[in-house]
């Protein structure tokens, strides 16, 4: 049997965040076009931190976050500088997952630490916390701007145990994308892979992560 973690992490963009609430928040500004376009934008974000990372040509998650905007925009064909702005505004500040708090709750009883480690950078992740009534409920909130690349990179999962003082084994690593999971099983987390939409498993041959449907199902692998 393992023991209790000592601490819980959890990615931020995704995992505790809706990254899909700022389309719906402009949808009809959109049109029918809302649904792909806002999972191409997630699809493009998250490839602009790839390959800068490979790179070595870092640039910020808001900067990522832009151009991968610029990009959807291009692709379906809108030139809207106002809509561009309010989708940018919308990102900052998006709503959490309706099972958030009372899972957040959960997990701290009998002083178990909460953090975050996010791709995010330090000024949207305040403002995200905040828009979401989540002030006060973590210990730390850790941006890979500290590091200046973005997850997986091994050197970001080192950020936790060197600011919690604990050893990787002891702390437990919740996020949506199952590549940053993976990464976090490397380290040595106890990750756990969140798949709200039952896709299947990927990065098996990598390291073995069990999955949850939900936050509100974490307790049982933490305990």
């Amino acid at each position: 049997m393992k023991a209790p973690v000592k601490a819980c992490v959890f990615d931020a963009y995704g995992t505790l965040f809706d990254v899909h609430a700022a389309v719906r928040a402009h949808a009809a500004r959109i049109g029918a076009a809302a649904e792909a376009a806002s999972a191409l934008w997630r699809a493009k974000q998250l490839e602009y931190t790839w390959v800068r990372s490979l790179m070595g040509r870092h640039a910020d998650f808001a900067q990522v976050t832009g151009e991968a905007l610029d990009y959807v925009l291009a692709r379906h064909g809108i030139a809207d500088s106002d809509l561009r702005a309010d989708l940018m505004a919308s990102y900052r500040r998006l709503a959490a997952y309706g099972e958030v708090v009372a899972s957040l709750d959960l997990l701290a009883k009998g002083g178990r630490r909460l953090a975050i480690l996010s791709n995010g950078t330090p000024g949207w992740l305040a403002d995200a916390v905040a828009a979401a009534g989540l002030a006060g409920r973590f210990a730390a909130v850790w941006s890979v701007e500290t590091v200046g690349i973005f997850k997986p990179d091994m050197r970001i999962y080192r950020l936790a145990t060197d600011g919690l003082g604990l050893d990787a084994h002891e702390i437990g690593f919740v996020s949506s994308n199952p590549w940053d999971a993976a990464g976090a099983a490397v380290f040595g987390f106890r990750a756990v892979w969140v798949n709200r939409t039952g896709l299947p498993g990927e990065y098996a041959s990598v390291a073995a992560v069990p999955q949850v449907a939900s936050l509100a199902d974490l307790q049982a692998h933490f305990d």
